[in-house]
C-alpha cells in the first residue's frame, strides 16, 4: 500500500481548505450552488527538523497560504471575518485583563481562566454554524482518506487538541512571567506566549504518536470535548462534496498529477 500523504485542513464558512507537505487546495460552494476549486504549490515551507521551532513554523506555513486563497478564490470567506467573532475577540481581551487584575484568584487560577477566555472567540466562530459543518466535512474527508474507511466528524489531529497543552503551558509560563520585575513583565509575557506555543506543539506531536498514553488522553480531553460538542457538526452531502473536491485537488498536486 502506498504511503498516505500527510494532510491538514481548515474549515471556512463556505468551504474547506486542505494543505499537504508542499501544496494547498481550497473548494468553496457559491450561493447559487456552484462549486469552485483552486490549488497551488506553497510559496513558503517551514523547516520541520528543529524541535520547538517546527510547530510555530508549521503554523506560520499554514497561515501563509491564506493570501493566496483569497487571491485565487475572492468569494472564499475566512473563519474570523464575522462581526460577532471580532466583537468576541475584543470581549475576550477585556475579560483576560479583568481576570489577571483580580485579587480573589491565585496566579495559577488567573492564568487558567485567562487561557480559557482566550479560546472563547474560536468557540463562538464554530458553534452552530456552517463553519462547524464544514469542519466536520473536512475531518470526514481527510479521515476517510487516511484510514481507507468511513470516518466520523472528529479527527485525532484536529488543532482543538492543542487546547489542553496550551492551557497547561500558558498557565505555567504566565505565572512565572508574573513574577518578573514590573518593567520586564511585558517582555516576559511575550516570551511565555511563544514558549507556550512551541512547547504545546511538541506535546501535541507526542500525543499523536502516543494516543493511548494516560497523559496524552488527559491532555487531549479538553480539545476532544470542544471538537465534539461545539467545533464540528454533521456535514450535509453537499458540504462533504466540497471537502472531497479540495482533498482531491491537493492530492493531485502532491502526487504529481496536477500543476499549480
Amino acid at each position: 500500500m502506498a504511503e498516505k500523504v500527510r494532510l491538514g485542513g481548515m474549515a471556512l464558512p463556505n468551504g474547506v481548505l486542505v494543505h499537504g507537505p508542499t501544496s494547498w487546495a481550497c473548494a468553496i460552494r457559491h450561493p447559487d450552488g456552484r462549486l469552485e476549486v483552486a490549488a497551488e504549490r506553497k510559496r513558503f515551507l517551514a523547516d520541520d527538523s528543529t524541535p520547538l521551532l517546527r510547530g510555530p513554523g508549521k503554523l506560520l506555513e499554514a497561515i501563509s497560504v491564506l493570501p493566496s486563497v483569497r487571491r485565487r478564490l475572492p468569494a472564499a470567506k475566512l473563519p474570523f471575518e464575522r462581526p460577532a467573532v471580532i466583537a468576541g475577540l475584543l470581549a475576550s481581551a477585556a475579560g483576560v485583563r479583568v481576570v489577571r487584575g483580580s485579587r480573589h484568584l491565585g496566579p495559577a487560577a488567573q492564568e487558567l481562566l485567562a487561557g480559557a477566555l482566550a479560546f472563547a472567540p474560536a468557540v463562538l466562530a464554530l458553534r452552530g454554524s456552517e463553519l462547524a459543518r464544514y469542519h466536520g466535512a473536512e475531518h470526514v474527508a481527510i479521515g476517510t482518506y487516511e484510514h481507507d474507511e468511513p470516518r466520523a466528524k472528529e479527527h485525532e489531529r484536529c488543532g482543538s487538541h492543542l487546547v489542553g497543552p496550551i492551557l497547561l503551558t500558558s498557565a505555567i509560563g504566565n505565572t512565572l512571567a508574573g513574577k518578573a520585575p514590573a518593567h520586564l513583565r511585558p517582555a516576559a509575557r511575550v516570551a511565555a506566549a511563544l514558549g507556550s506555543l512551541a512547547t504545546s506543539t511538541e506535546l501535541f506531536g507526542w500525543m499523536v504518536r502516543n494516543p493511548r498514553h494516560p497523559v496524552a488522553r488527559v491532555l487531549a480531553r479538553p480539545g476532544y470535548e470542544l471538537q465534539h460538542r461545539a467545533g464540528t457538526s454533521e456535514p450535509s452531502r453537499e458540504q462533504l462534496e466540497v471537502a472531497e473536491a479540495a482533498l482531491r485537488a491537493c492530492l493531485d498536486l502532491e502526487e504529481g498529477g496536477g500543476s499549480s
